[in-house]
């Protein structure tokens, strides 16, 4: 079965810089013959499924409402969810086997939150600014965002070490304690 990143991150008018690291993590994914999976927006989404369509990858947009006005020129497959952006955010978490953040702000610390809960693996790329960047230093030991320790959040700096620290702790087997089932509040 094909592997499903999900790439998650600032939506509107981001810097060139950021955009350029968010079309190679897409471009990455793709290679390794992945699934990208996206809120189908703007900014850091429409990046990465820009990168991933023009390396002949499959892009799934899961969108919040129920219009696909929202969302970019570059998905193969938007999902409308019907659902508000927080429960859309919801989805997206759960249709991935892991997750890379870049940039961000409040939304995309919600999904992060969504992914630790729910045991999902998640690199960081802590040069792309926002939560991406502040996450590290307000981490629980320096890679939890609790004293649970459910799963330990990956830091790096470029695309191609983040899709290769995704593919990595996609493939490592789960603890005890994160086999268990869903961690609550």
């Amino acid at each position: 079965m094909m592997k499903r990143i999900a790439v998650i991150g600032q939506s509107g008018e981001i810097p060139s810089e950021v955009r350029k690291i968010a079309e190679e993590v897409g471009a990455e994914i793709a290679r390794r013959n992945a699934v990208l999976l996206t809120g189908g927006g703007s900014g850091v989404m429409e990046a990465a499924s820009k990168g991933a369509k023009e390396a002949g990858g499959l892009v799934i947009g899961i969108l919040a409402g129920d219009s696909t006005d929202v969302a970019n020129d570059y998905l193969d497959v938007p999902i409308t969810t019907g659902l508000h952006f927080d429960f859309r955010s919801l989805v997206l978490v759960h249709s991935s086997d892991a997750l890379i953040m870049i940039r961000g702000g409040n939304g995309t610390l919600g999904e992060l939150s969504a992914a630790y809960m729910n045991k999902k693996p998640v690199v960081i790329i802590e040069t792309t600014g926002g939560w991406a960047t502040k996450m590290k230093e307000v981490a629980y030991e320096g890679g939890y965002l609790d004293e649970r320790r459910t799963v330990e959040i990956a830091f790096c700096d470029s695309a191609k070490v983040a899709v290769e620290l995704a593919f990595k702790r996609i493939e490592e087997p789960l603890n005890e304690e994160r086999n268990t089932g869903r961690i609550g509040d």
